[in-house]
C-alpha cells in the first residue's frame, strides 16, 4: 500500500511540477544545443559512459543547461542526487551532504553527486569544505555558475575539476525546445497548436534561454483556448511583440536610426532604438559591433575614450549576456552619443586607401626599409635611418612617406573635444617633419 501511496503522490508531484522541469531531458541524447560538450569522447560524455568520479564546473548564461546536465549525469549513472544551493546553504549543510554521500559510498557502493548551484556565492570557507570531497572523490562534484569561475571560486577547488563553457542556445534549439514541449506527453502532449508567429516570439522573447522560453510557453498555454498566437504570448507575458524582421527592411531602419541618432547626439533616440533591437532578439554582439564601429567613426579622436568604452561594453556582453549585458550596451550608447563628434579619421583613412587602389604608392624610402636579413645592409636598407628616441622630443626630421605622397594630407582634425588639442599636436609635428617654413 506504501507502495501505491507513494506513486499517487509522485504524480500529483509531477503534475504540479513547472513544464521546465517536466521537460527536462532525461539523457544526453535529449539535450538540445551545447553540441561541443556531447560529442562522443568529450569530458562530460566520458564521465557519464565510465561511471568514473569527476568534478566539474559549468559556466554558462541562464537557461543553457546547467541544472539539466547535472540531472543528466545523475540520472543515466544511477548515482544520488544532491542538490545544494550556494544562495541559502552553509558549511554546515555542506558537510553533512559530504559525510552523507561519504556514508552511502562505504555502505552501498552508489555514488553521489552533489550538485551546488550559483556556486560562485560561496565564500571561502565554504568553498573549502567542498576540497577533501573533491580531493578524495568521495562525490562528483558539480558547481553551476554565471560568472566567470576565475574570479569566484578559490584556485584549489577549480584546480581539481574541469571547468566546461556553456552557450547561449541558438534560435534553432530553443525552437526544437518549444516543438517538443507542444508535442511531448510530459509537456502539453498536443493539447494547444503553437503558431509559427507564435514560436517567432517566443524565441525572440527567450533569448537564448530555454528556461525562460518554457516559462513563457506554459503561461501562454494556460489562458489559449485551442492555439497560442502571438496574441495569446503578448497577453500572457505583458510584452508586446517588436514588429523587426532580423533579416528585412525593419533590420535595417532599426539600426540606421540608431547610428544616425547617436551621430546626431540625441541619447534619448539612440536609446529607444536600442531598446527596440534588445526587446525584438537582436544579437547583442551585433550591436556592440556597431556601437564600436560608431566609436572610431563618427567621433574617433575627438574623444578617443569612447572606443575604450565601446570596446569594454562589448566585453561586457560577451561576459554576462542578456539581460543585464542591455546596461553595459546603454551605457556606451549615452558616452557615444554625447561625446564631440569627428569623422577625421574614416576621411584619413578613406583618403589613403583612395590613393594606394589608384597607384599612388612610391617606393618605401631606404632608410625605412628592413635591414635585420642578411645582405640587406648591402642594398643600403636602413642606412642613414635616424631613430627619434636619440633627440630632443622623440621627434627628428627625416623622410617617411614615399617622396611622391611627402605632401599628401591625410588626417585634418577637427576642432572638436579633445581632436582640437591633437590637431594643435599635429600642425607642430608635420610642420617640423615636413621643413615647413
Amino acid at each position: 500500500m506504501d507502495s501505491l501511496f507513494d506513486s499517487a503522490a509522485e504524480e500529483a508531484r509531477r503534475g504540479h511540477e513547472p513544464l521546465a522541469v517536466r521537460m527536462r531531458p532525461r539523457g544526453l541524447d535529449e539535450v538540445i544545443g551545447q553540441r561541443h560538450l556531447l560529442g562522443p569522447g568529450t569530458p562530460l560524455r566520458r564521465l557519464v559512459e565510465a561511471e568514473a568520479p569527476m568534478s566539474l564546473f559549468l559556466w554558462g548564461p541562464p537557461g543553457t543547461g546547467k541544472t539539466t546536465l547535472a540531472y543528466v549525469v545523475a540520472g543515466v549513472t544511477k548515482r544520488r542526487f544532491v542538490e545544494v544551493s550556494a544562495v541559502s546553504a552553509g558549511v554546515k549543510e555542506v558537510r553533512a551532504a559530504i559525510e552523507q554521500a561519504r556514508r552511502e559510498l562505504g555502505m552501498s557502493g552508489r555514488q553521489t553527486v552533489l550538485f551546488v548551484d550559483e556556486v560562485h556565492r560561496f565564500n571561502k570557507a565554504q568553498q573549502d569544505a567542498l576540497l577533501p570531497a573533491v580531493e578524495n572523490r568521495w562525490v562528483t562534484f558539480i558547481g553551476a555558475t554565471t560568472e566567470n569561475p576565475f574570479f569566484s571560486v578559490i584556485s584549489p577547488l577549480l584546480s581539481r575539476s574541469l571547468l566546461l563553457t556553456l552557450e547561449s542556445l541558438s534560435e534553432e534549439d530553443i525552437r526544437g525546445v518549444l516543438e517538443r514541449a507542444t508535442a511531448d506527453p510530459r509537456g502539453l502532449d498536443g493539447r494547444v497548436r503553437l503558431a509559427p508567429e507564435a514560436v517567432d516570439h517566443l524565441v525572440r522573447l527567450a533569448g537564448g534561454d530555454a528556461r525562460r522560453s518554457l516559462t513563457y510557453l506554459e503561461a501562454a498555454a494556460l489562458i489559449a483556448d485551442d492555439e497560442i498566437t502571438v496574441e495569446v504570448v503578448e497577453r500572457a507575458v505583458d510584452k508586446a511583440a517588436v514588429r523587426y524582421d532580423r533579416q528585412g527592411d525593419q533590420h535595417y531602419d532599426v539600426v540606421s536610426a540608431f547610428i544616425k541618432s547617436m551621430r546626431g547626439s540625441d541619447a534619448d533616440a539612440a536609446l529607444h532604438y536600442l531598446a527596440r533591437m534588445v526587446e525584438a532578439g537582436e544579437d547583442p554582439r551585433f550591436i556592440a559591433r556597431r556601437i564600436v564601429i560608431f566609436a572610431s567613426e563618427d567621433v574617433g579622436m575627438a574623444d578617443p575614450t569612447c572606443l575604450q568604452v565601446a570596446v569594454a561594453a562589448a566585453q561586457a556582453v560577451e561576459f554576462i549576456g542578456l539581460p543585464e549585458g542591455r546596461l553595459n550596451l546603454a551605457q556606451a550608447v549615452v558616452h557615444c552619443a554625447l561625446a564631440p563628434k569627428s569623422n577625421a579619421v574614416i576621411t584619413a583613412i578613406d583618403a589613403a586607401a583612395q590613393d594606394v587602389r589608384r597607384g599612388d604608392i612610391g617606393p618605401v624610402p631606404a632608410h625605412l626599409r628592413d635591414a635585420h636579413y642578411p645582405g640587406a645592409r648591402g642594398l643600403g636598407h636602413g642606412e642613414g635611418y635616424r631613430y627619434p628616441h636619440d633627440f630632443e622630443h622623440g621627434l627628428v626630421r627625416q623622410d617617411y612617406a614615399p617622396a611622391e605622397l611627402r605632401d599628401r594630407r591625410y588626417y585634418r582634425p577637427t576642432r572638436h573635444g579633445a581632436e582640437a588639442a591633437f590637431a594643435d599636436r599635429w600642425s607642430r609635428i608635420r610642420a617640423f617633419l615636413r621643413g615647413d617654413r
